[in-house]
């Protein structure tokens, strides 16, 4: 089974946080979509077979696109790939874009999960990451939504802003709780080199929050939904039971997956390969005969990928599935490696097979990784 993730690399505006590529000017939009729909083509012979798992439809800001240009571009997939057993096709969406009438010829679509970008339903953060929605109109959307008739959403929240405190981010979680969401999705706010955010920062005009702070929102971001019955089953992802996201858990569970469009990586299990990240470059190599840049993993590389994404979930990982995958001589050095942390309650181990990182230690997870990684 494959993951297709299609991603629209179109924004209205750019959120100063982001560092997905993604541009304003929207005169190349119907060529880059045309191109996508002719590369889904191309993609079907990189992976094992063509039966399609789960769509994805990501940016940028997928709900730029009218249903017609979306519909062409599912019928590209569904043209080239077996759908009949897809779990889930899931729309990343803006708040603002989502009027009841679109609501109603997305469902006809066939997308059946919509990832609402909220971040925050405080008006002054909003402002401060360049969001083009207000609170109030998060709410709105969620709520059209669900009358729509859409039962799998999932919200992002941004924890970690400058100037929000421990008690807006509870009323944020909060009003999260109050939509009735099945899934969402919290990170904490990472200032990049080559956003609006890092120009900032290098300026002295914008500090990270204190590490205690970090720590605080955090803890509470897990007790909350926890507590209101999530499970907290990834560094940043939370579900209620049976709603954990099925293509995101296809990267963490090592399925296939193709990528279409500017920017857009696939992976096989041996080999990964991705688009130049700019519209029109990815225009003028797809008419050349090598039109991505690709990777061959080293048995190193996809061993230290399988405990990088695996210990990023609350499942772990289980040694019996790591010597399947690398054989018995990895499994002893990966024992060796695990003792020390065992020993110093940064890794778990359940039932003498399954090791993972505890929630409390999710925040210092890749320094915890790392530490396990083979070097040859």
């Amino acid at each position: 089974m494959t993951g297709i993730y299609l991603h629209i690399p179109f924004c209205k505006r750019l959120c100063h946080y982001c560092d997905f590529y993604s541009a304003t000017a929207l005169t190349l939009k119907g060529a880059v979509l045309a191109t996508m729909e002719r590369e889904l083509q191309c993609l079907a012979d990189f992976v094992p077979d063509r039966d399609a798992a789960t769509i994805y439809i990501g940016g940028g800001t997928p709900s730029l696109c009218t249903p017609g240009e979306l519909g062409s571009l599912l019928g590209a997939v569904h043209r080239t790939w077996d759908t009949s057993a897809v779990a889930e096709t899931t729309l990343e969406a803006n708040p603002d874009d989502l009027t009841p009438a679109y609501l109603g010829e997305l469902r006809a679509l066939g997308i059946d999960r919509l990832s609402i970008g909220v971040q925050s339903f405080i008006d002054r953060d909003l402002r401060l990451m360049n969001r083009r929605h207000d609170a109030a109109a998060a709410i709105r959307a969620v709520g059209d939504a669900q009358r729509a008739g859409f039962d799998n959403l999932t919200i992002d929240l941004i924890y970690g802003i400058p100037g929000m405190s421990t008690a807006e981010w509870e009323a944020n979680l909060g009003q999260a709780l109050a939509l009735g969401v099945q899934h969402i999705s919290a990170y904490h706010l990472t200032i990049e080199e080559g956003t609006f955010f890092g120009r900032l920062a290098r300026e002295g005009r914008l500090q990270p929050v204190p590490d205690e702070t970090s720590e605080k929102q955090y803890a509470l971001l897990h007790d909350r939904l926890t507590g209101a019955g999530f499970e907290h089953y990834e560094i940043s992802n939370f579900a209620l039971p049976g709603r954990r996201a099925v293509h995101n858990s296809s990267y963490w569970n090592g399925t296939p997956y193709v990528g279409a469009g500017p920017s857009a990586h696939s992976f096989n299990g041996t080999e990964r390969r991705w688009n130049v990240a700019n519209n029109r470059a990815y225009l003028d190599r797809f008419a050349g005969d090598t039109y991505f840049e690709t990777e061959r993993l080293t048995a190193t590389d996809r061993y230290n990928e399988y405990l990088m994404t695996r210990l990023r979930t609350a499942d772990g990982l289980r040694a019996t599935d790591l010597a399947a995958r690398f054989g018995a001589p990895k499994l002893q050095e990966f024992l060796g490696s695990a003792r020390p942390l065992l020993d110093r309650g940064l890794l778990l181990c359940d039932d003498g097979d399954r090791y993972r990182i505890g929630h409390d230690r999710f925040l210092v997870s890749d320094t915890i990784i790392a530490e396990l990684f083979a070097t040859g």
